[in-house]
């Protein structure tokens, strides 16, 4: 499979913006939870999603719970709710983790350098809470050739229709 043309995969995507917008294009807002906020949706956590979350720990492959969901919504940052990638981006990659070709908005999922494990890896973390989500790979399939690799512990699924979880009170909608 051929790598995205243009600049270099790493480079593209641990890009950043040094003033991030506080709203996405897509009408979300992006402002960072304050120290009181965080405290609430960290303490709403179970063990192993802090360990995931907040210390960028992996699940066991083929383990999660959202592996082989199929109905269509939205799967949403576990600690703040963001919306982060739409089912039908979902598809089998056979790693054991769900795997998304893109996010719902760009600016909903950061990329980050990761040279943890003697390996260079992109990171992606929420946007908006910067919890650890997975990771993103340049194999993927069309259109977009990525794989966004992420822990099932990590997110929650909206089914469509439903409302969209809202922890930090920002009435952000539907799925």
């Amino acid at each position: 499979m051929e790598r995205p043309s243009g600049p270099s995969y790493f480079q593209t995507m641990t890009q950043t913006e040094s003033h991030a917008a506080m709203r996405s294009a897509s009408g979300y807002d992006l402002t960072p939870p304050t120290d009181s906020q965080r405290a609430a949706l960290e303490a709403d956590l179970s063990p192993e999603e802090k360990r995931v979350l907040l210390a960028h720990g992996t699940e066991a492959p083929f383990c999660g719970t959202l592996l082989g969901e199929k109905r269509a919504g939205v799967f949403c940052c576990r600690e703040c709710g963001l919306p982060l990638f739409r089912s039908g981006t979902k598809f089998e990659s056979g790693t054991g983790w769900p795997s998304f070709t893109e996010p719902v908005d760009p600016a909903h999922v950061r990329a980050v350098r990761d040279d943890s494990h003697g390996m260079v890896r992109v990171e992606t973390r929420c946007a908006r809470c910067d919890s650890h989500q997975g990771h993103v790979f340049p194999d993927g399939p069309p259109p977009t050739g990525l794989r966004y690799c992420i822990n099932s512990v990590a997110l929650s699924f909206v089914a469509e229709g439903e409302s969209l979880p809202d922890p930090l009170g920002r009435g952000d909608g539907t799925a």
